[in-house]
């Protein structure tokens, strides 16, 4: 039996519109759009910089043929870092609307090869609740995709309850990615902002949503978790044993941490067979999907392979985590 194309969940995406606004307005939010590298053009922000962002990032026929050579079927495209958390006012909102329209018009242009997850502008929430409203009615878009924090504030504010609500309510699931990290001047040498933060600030939000009570306030609200759900799973013990010993987060969740880990879904992007079976153990292999962390060098060439070469799964389990799953959760089935 031949493995199914693949939905890669977890694909970044940066349209030329999007592009284009940065340079032609992002100077009111300290941004600029740097186009002196040869291999591509670079988001500036005071946070730092994107790498050269390749025609990969934002030609949709160059995409294409990389999604065709690797196996994948369709791509859930999604913004990354700087996200548009580092623009106050009107600039944010555009930003996003940018971002939203082209997800709009790359699965217009190709509607059986994309889908969107759509991007809010979080520093303002009364603006995300706007735009999630716009943007839930856009042809193509079947989820939002949030940093893990929102300049520092965590996802169990208060202040972004609506947004959730109204996730809940449309049945658009939330995808997470980190942002902004945590311990950032420690995790500065060796590119561990990223090896080592990205994974632990998942975690993090994670547990927020959990000890936060958005979780149990939303029951029915889908939140995904990129990088194999980053540290989160892998301390899930920890965690619980605090709700019994530590009056911090005792009764501050309906249940165990044990009890929240199927509420959540996980990408591939783990880069360990042995971890990766761990995480199919945990938490079942329908709770899993494939993602590619297209096109960054610390993602997935090819991201079925870890999936149909390297975990011995059964055919009925890898087709769940190569397609169905993903197909389930974003209305493609």
């Amino acid at each position: 039996m031949t493995p199914p194309l693949g939905i890669d969940i977890h694909a970044h995406f940066f349209p030329e519109s999007f592009l284009r606004l940065i340079e032609q307005e992002g100077g009111a939010a300290g941004a600029r759009l740097d186009r002196s590298n040869p291999n591509g053009p670079a988001i500036v922000t005071a946070a730092g910089a994107t790498p050269p962002l390749s025609p990969a990032y934002w030609d949709l026929d160059v995409r294409l043929k990389a999604m065709n050579r690797t196996g994948v079927g369709v791509q859930a495209l999604s913004l990354t870092v700087p996200m548009v958390y580092f623009a106050s006012g009107g600039l944010g909102r555009r930003l996003a609307q940018a971002f939203n329209d082209g997800l709009a018009q790359a699965h217009t242009a190709f509607p059986d090869r994309f889908v969107g997850c759509a991007a809010l502008p979080m520093q303002d929430p009364n603006a995300a609740v706007a735009e999630l409203e716009r943007a839930a009615r856009l042809p193509g878009v079947r989820a939002v995709y949030l940093g893990t924090n929102v300049n520092g504030r965590e996802l169990s504010d208060p202040a972004f309850a609506p947004v959730f609500e109204r996730c809940q309510e449309y049945e658009v699931p939330v995808f997470l990615h980190p942002i902004g990290v945590v311990g950032s001047a420690r995790l500065a040498p060796f590119y561990l902002t990223n090896l080592l933060g990205n994974p632990f600030d998942t975690a993090v939000a994670a547990a927020h949503l959990v000890f936060g009570g958005v979780l149990d306030r939303f029951p029915r609200l889908q939140v995904c978790l990129a990088h194999a759900g980053g540290a989160f799973p892998y301390l899930f013990g920890r965690l619980q044993h605090g709700q019994r010993v530590r009056a911090e987060v005792r009764n501050r969740a309906r249940r165990p941490v044990s009890a929240y880990l199927r509420r959540f879904t996980y990408d591939t992007i783990s880069h360990s067979p042995e971890a990766l079976r761990y995480l199919i153990g945990l938490v079942g292999p329908d709770r899993v999907m494939v993602g590619s962390d297209f096109c960054f060098d610390m993602g997935y060439e090819r991201p079925r392979d870890i999936v149909t070469k390297r975990l011995g799964l059964k055919a009925a389990d890898q087709a769940r985590i190569l397609r169905g799953n993903a197909a389930r959760l974003l209305g493609l089935a």
